[in-house]
């Protein structure tokens, strides 16, 4: 029989607690009991544009077929307010807390704050730093598109069909958000290994439509040669449409226009011939949502990374395709 002593058990009481608090012996993620109705957060990061109306009516509309009350704000492009959701949504004691961060940084607080209340995190659609919070120990697990894919598929089809086009200016998401980092990476690196192509400039508009035409219009000035424009979403490329045609030059024609996100109203674009490529992020996120929620209930083991099927819209099935985008 081992005798443990006041100064061995002291011990290793100090050794679990400093565990504790570097997060070891607590690494893991809140449970959640199975219950017959929820009480659900869904803290949307903004409401500007198809993709992210697309994406709330999702969750509504899965949240209601359920019967789950869905606790529901929209931080409006601001990443403070979105923490400032989440800890409201803490205090009213939701049940789960499904986050689209609208930047990797500065979310880290809300998702460690939700953490600390027993409340499990799901990241849809953009994540945040990986080396400040970890799938499975500080949030649940991550749904959405691999971003990095969406800027290479671009990129490869750019390769195939620039027809001697090379010059690019790159209109650049949200800074700091995953999508924009990733659909950057993703693209540059493809577009320089398939030689040939210069970007001539990349700045950020920032997702918008508007800031996304102002940029553009600059940038065409500043380039007045570049005959390629990559959009990482559909809002910047119809703004940078605008200041083509504002300019005299005709996309599609002059400048190849491609995009990322995949609305209806870029698909109809391509049909038009004014965009040439768009690679769909699927932003239907309810039903997935919601049944990894309840597979975690049951005990299930969630992969740490759920990715989204996402299609390529180009002129060779635009006009099959277009009834089917959101």
């Amino acid at each position: 029989m081992t005798t443990i002593t006041r100064r061995t058990f002291m011990l290793a009481a100090t050794a679990i607690g400093a565990l504790a608090v570097a997060g070891v012996a607590i690494a893991e993620v809140p449970k959640l009991a199975q219950k017959d109705t929820y009480k659900v957060g869904f803290a949307q990061t903004e409401s500007n544009n198809p993709w992210r109306i697309a994406q709330t009516n999702s969750m509504k509309a899965e949240a209601e077929k359920l019967g789950y009350q869905l606790v529901y704000t929209d931080a409006a492009g601001s990443a403070a307010k979105q923490v400032a959701d989440v800890n409201s949504m803490i205090a009213q004691g939701v049940d789960v807390i499904f986050l689209a961060p609208r930047e990797e940084k500065p979310l880290i607080p809300a998702v460690m704050a939700a953490k600390k209340a027993g409340i499990p995190v799901i990241l849809l659609d953009r994540s945040v730093d990986p080396s400040l919070a970890k799938a499975g120990e500080d949030y649940l697990t991550f749904i959405g598109s691999n971003f990095v894919e969406e800027g290479k598929r671009v990129a490869e089809w750019l390769a195939k069909n620039a027809n001697g086009k090379s010059k690019i200016i790159e209109l650049e998401g949200t800074t700091g958000s995953s999508p924009a980092n990733d659909r950057k990476k993703g693209f540059d690196e493809a577009i320089q290994a398939a030689g040939g192509f210069e970007i001539v400039a990349s700045q950020t508009g920032d997702f918008a439509r508007d800031k996304g035409r102002q940029v553009a219009e600059a940038l065409l000035q500043a380039h007045p040669d570049a005959d390629i424009i990559y959009a990482h979403n559909d809002e910047m490329a119809i703004g940078a449409i605008a200041a083509l045609e504002a300019a005299g030059k005709v996309p599609g024609k002059d400048v190849l226009v491609l995009s990322i996100d995949g609305g209806k109203e870029a698909v109809q674009l391509v049909v038009d011939g004014k965009i040439a490529a768009v690679v769909e992020c699927n932003p239907r996120f309810g039903p997935k949502a919601f049944e990894t929620m309840q597979r975690y209930a049951k005990g299930e083991t969630i992969e740490p990374t759920l990715v989204n099927e996402d299609k390529f819209y180009d002129a060779s099935n635009a006009a099959a395709e277009l009834a089917n985008a959101y």
